[in-house]
């Protein structure tokens, strides 16, 4: 029977101390890198699947981030948008003051020119604040996209004011809003939606006709058209003073019948006009008609036509019943087009409103993917604390362990 003995060198007690001394010492360094940096994956090999999570939640953050930059540039656009019709209305405001009060009857016509200065110098500043634009040169009030000069005036003589655009509000989502407003609904009268008329006297002499603001209604059926009205008899019953007025009306150029309107004595006469059996307009006939006389109805096209309409009759009226047609007229259109403007810079304070409430919903999305990135990535700071003084004790033990197994060498026993 042999017998065999094996000797176990030291070297390999060595080989163990060392590579348990690395093994802690590296387990040290990645505790120490958390540490210092605060997270628990430094890497993507740390751990794949965390990483992939956190990288997710900061590419939908960076995503929040930059919508958020274009949100305030919205907000800043719409809220100039706001104070510029603000401008507009008080403008608009100061005008319709001087309207009333260039309507006076005790004015002389040298008075009434020079409040149709005033008001021309004011309608220049309101043509010049529909047009303004924000800091990229784009009108404010363009709606769906217009010529640099979204509102430009007539170019021709017998021409209209026009929106060099396309009308319309831009829509908004959850995450923008709108950087324009529908100029062309503020600014521009549609003769369905609207429906704004204005009547002009050609008077017979002797007469003192004026009429009064007009009504419309049916607004589909009237479709815009023009209408003229030309008194050809009045006749008063002495019994009553009830007035008569007999009229040809036609529509748009084409005529429309004979009719006959009465009203009591003292009392303005009642005009309503129908098509296809529904009432579309309706007026009175105020002061002293005479025969010969002609009212002209037609649709206005914009605040700025209205405007433009109330200095020109201003300028031109030579009696105080010239200029209380022009100022009766003007004052009912311009109470309309303020409500349009009004409308509109309410909406735009809703937009206001509303790029206020995506911001916090914005917030609150960064919150949440940011505490996700968190979860993901970042480090529990006590157990990486505690993780690290527990290695660094097990790293102590080791040296230690290595500096015994450094005294096991024969020379060592011999000494």
């Amino acid at each position: 029977m042999t017998s065999s003995f094996y000797r176990v060198s030291t070297a390999n007690i060595y080989d163990a101390s060392v590579r348990n001394l690395g093994a802690r010492q590296k387990t040290l360094a990645g505790l120490q890198e958390n540490l210092t940096s605060g997270k628990r994956v430094v890497r993507p090999s740390d751990d794949p699947v965390a990483a992939a999570q956190a990288e997710r939640a900061l590419t939908r953050i960076s995503r929040i981030q930059s919508e958020q930059r274009t949100l305030e540039v919205q907000r800043s656009a719409m809220a100039l948008a706001e104070s510029t019709l603000g401008d507009a209305l008080d403008l608009v405001q100061e005008m319709r003051q001087l309207v009333v009060a260039a309507g006076g009857g005790s004015l002389k016509s040298e008075d009434r020119k020079t409040h149709a200065n005033q008001l021309q110098s004011l309608r220049d500043q309101f043509n010049e604040v529909i047009n303004r634009k924000d800091t990229n040169g784009v009108p404010l009030l363009g709606a769906l996209g217009s010529a640099l000069q979204a509102f430009a005036g007539p170019m021709l003589a017998g021409t209209d004011y026009r929106f060099d655009g396309l009308p319309g509000q831009a829509a908004s989502n959850g995450t923008d809003i709108s950087g324009t407003l529908d100029g062309h609904s503020a600014l521009m009268f549609d003769p369905v939606r609207d429906g704004i008329y204005t009547a002009g006297v050609a008077r017979a002499p002797g007469s003192a006709l004026v009429t009064s603001p007009i009504t419309t209604s049916n607004r589909e059926t009237l479709a815009g058209a023009g209408y003229e009205l030309q008194i050809n008899g009045v006749t008063v019953d002495p019994a009553t003073g009830a007035t008569t007025v007999n009229y040809d009306l036609t529509r748009n150029g084409v005529a429309a019948g004979s009719y006959t309107a009465t009203a009591p004595a003292g009392q303005a006469i009642p005009i309503t006009i129908d098509e296809a059996g529904k009432t579309v307009m309706s007026f009175s006939l105020n002061g002293t008609p005479a025969v010969g006389d002609t009212v002209s109805l037609q649709p206005s096209s914009s605040l700025m036509a209205t405007l433009d309409a109330a200095i020109r009759g201003i300028a031109g009226a030579g009696d105080s019943v010239a200029a209380a047609q022009a100022v009766g007229q003007a004052l009912a259109n311009i109470d309309a087009g303020m409500e349009r403007l009004r409308n509109i810079r309410g909406y735009a304070g809703e937009l206001l409103n509303r790029a206020d409430r995506v911001t916090l919903d914005q917030e609150g999305r960064a919150i949440q993917l940011e505490g996700d990135r968190s979860r993901a990535e970042d480090l529990d700071m006590l157990k990486g604390i505690s993780d690290f003084q527990n290695a660094h004790v097990g790293y102590q033990a080791a040296l230690q362990s290595y500096a015994q197994v450094q005294k096991l060498s024969l020379f060592d026993y011999m000494r």
